[in-house]
């Protein structure tokens, strides 16, 4: 099946961009407290769900390519559609749309959230939700190629915040990562699967794909992002739980920011600031790229021009965030988004992987049996 909406040669991409794509798009609001969350089920060995996170995603992500690299030149959308058939198909992209789009409410509330609660108590929620999506909207307007600079942008950028974890280094233990698989391997897993949230964002691969110039590059560039993701996650995790105390990484919602709140510089006082406002480099690429994959699922639903879409889609956003005020009601969109996405993105692309092959098998036969005849 060929893909029915026309590209555009000027939003074709080097498939070696797709590093900072995929790992631009796993990293953003998760980061921040993922380490209390994951703790919570697997304990000290918490760094070994993380761990096994990341071997997941290379799974999973395997899957996906194999299953793009099948219909060559199309997409999620696309595939579901021909796998399923129209109407099936374009149920399971509505899901998918829907999908995109609470990540994207999910990233933005999050965010505004921790500013709210780090820096500006009293900014209205309205004021940073309006701010943040007109800084969104330019940025998608601009094309793929636009997104995909600030990826690339967003990375390159934000690579000195990571040394900054030597500073809480200096007054870690090791003895807490100690005895490894004291906890029971039921609870690692769950404590996996609780790394959902944080780890998605690689799934944009299922979009993306048919804009790869060189798509035989793919896979070595997709693997290299999201191994560079895990070594980032598991490094975040080693330190949260050598530098704090069981209870306290227990009661520390934003785990990775208080680690910045003790350095300081004769320059600067409160580094957890500087964090914070840089913050918002790192989550654009994620928001972006889910407005882009909203887009071009509804392309496939309704015929609309990207002006139109971008503005409905903002107002819908804009509405949602001024609904979700209490940090219970984040922490539950969080948790039952963690829980769905987990079979959306985990789950799912190895089933159409199996169907696809499938199918592609009974074509096949089906093609040899008419020249036959």
């Amino acid at each position: 099946m060929k893909n029915p909406i026309q590209l555009s040669p000027k939003d074709m991409i080097n498939a070696y961009l797709l590093f900072f794509v995929i790992h631009g798009a796993q990293i953003g609001v998760g980061i921040q407290g993922f380490q209390r969350i994951i703790y919570k089920d697997a304990g000290h060995d918490a760094w070994i769900s993380v761990l096994l996170a990341g071997i997941a995603t290379h799974i999973v992500a395997f899957c996906m390519i194999k299953t793009l690299e099948i219909y060559g030149s199309n997409d999620l959308y696309g595939i579901q559609q021909d796998i399923f058939g129209k109407w099936i198909g374009n149920f399971l992209n509505a899901i998918y749309i829907a999908y995109c789009f609470v990540a994207f409410l999910s990233v933005l509330r999050n965010y505004i959230e921790v500013i709210q609660a780090w820096i500006f108590p009293s900014i209205g929620t309205w004021f940073l939700s309006a701010t943040l999506l007109i800084i969104i909207i330019y940025a998608f307007t601009g094309g793929l190629r636009v997104i995909v600079g600030v990826s690339f942008f967003s990375i390159v950028l934000s690579l000195w915040i990571l040394p900054m974890l030597i500073f809480p280094m200096k007054f870690s233990t090791v003895d807490s990562l100690l005895p490894i698989l004291e906890t029971n391997f039921s609870s690692i897993l769950k404590g996996a699967q609780s790394m959902t949230f944080t780890i998605i964002g690689f799934e944009i691969l299922n979009i993306i794909y048919p804009f790869i110039k060189d798509k035989k590059n793919v896979s070595k560039y997709t693997h290299m992002g999201l191994f560079a993701t895990t070594t980032i996650y598991l490094a975040v995790m080693l330190v949260s739980i050598t530098y704090y105390s069981e209870g306290k990484l227990l009661k520390t919602i934003w785990a990775t920011l208080t680690l910045f709140s003790f350095i300081s510089f004769p320059f600067m006082e409160r580094f957890e600031f500087v964090a914070v406002c840089f913050w918002m480099l790192i989550i654009l690429p994620n928001l972006c790229l889910y407005l882009w994959a909203t887009y071009r699922g509804a392309l496939r639903l309704v015929n609309i021009s990207n002006t139109k879409f971008v503005w409905i889609f903002s107002i819908l956003i804009f509405t949602a965030s001024l609904l979700i005020q209490t940090r219970t009601q984040i922490n539950t969109i969080n948790t039952y988004f963690g829980k769905v996405a987990f079979y959306i993105i985990f789950v799912y692309p190895i089933f159409l992987f199996f169907i696809a092959i499938l199918k592609k098998k009974f074509i096949s036969k089906k093609e040899h049996k008419n020249e036959k005849a």
